[in-house]
């Protein structure tokens, strides 16, 4: 077994004292002895740094925002040429347009006034037709009345003679009967 004072764990929670000297007096970027040449480092990494950034980085920085900046000018003058056509292709479709409008109306009031003139020559054909028809047909009608008219005095007679003869059982003669229809018929 093993003895007490030999225990695995004995020297562990042991303390090592250092001693003060061999560090110094404290941190040692705040010790005062080492100001001079941090100072001195400081300088050579900030000169240095500036150099890299004033001679390497500036200049590309530099080329790449003027190659933006042109490529933006560029873009710029792309779209106002663009805009600058699509306005003149605006325009001329409207131009386009109201020729087409202008035409379309020219072409629908010459067809309406043909179509009118059309109308027009129909309806007074049929009215000389009808003008035509209207004639014949007063023309028929008076010689219809002419022809009733001269069959009046006839039928007038024959029927006036029948009924003095059923009447009076005699006829009449033909001067008297003439006689009597003239008088009747004025």
């Amino acid at each position: 077994m093993a003895s007490p004072t030999h225990s695995p764990t004995a020297g562990t929670h042991e303390l090592i004292d250092v001693p003060a000297a061999e560090h110094g007096a404290g941190f040692p970027p705040f010790d005062s002895s080492t100001f001079a040449s941090q100072i001195l480092w400081l300088a050579i990494t900030f000169g240095l740094f500036y150099w890299i950034i004033k001679n390497v980085a500036l200049p590309r920085i530099a080329g790449i925002l003027e190659d933006r900046k042109d490529r933006i000018a560029g873009d710029l003058a792309e779209a106002n040429r663009l805009k600058q056509e699509t306005d003149a292709a605006i325009a001329a479709y409207e131009q386009a347009l109201t020729e087409a409008r202008n035409k379309a109306h020219g072409i629908a009031h010459d067809t309406r006034t043909k179509l009118k003139a059309d109308q027009e020559a129909r309806r007074e054909k049929a009215e000389a037709e009808l003008v035509k028809k209207l004639t014949a047909a007063e023309t028929h009608i008076a010689d219809i009345k002419t022809e009733a008219l001269s069959q009046i005095g006839e039928i007038a007679g024959e029927t006036t003679t029948a009924l003095v003869e059923a009447l009076m059982g005699k006829a009449p003669t033909k001067a008297d009967l003439n006689k009597a229809l003239k008088s009747a018929m004025n």
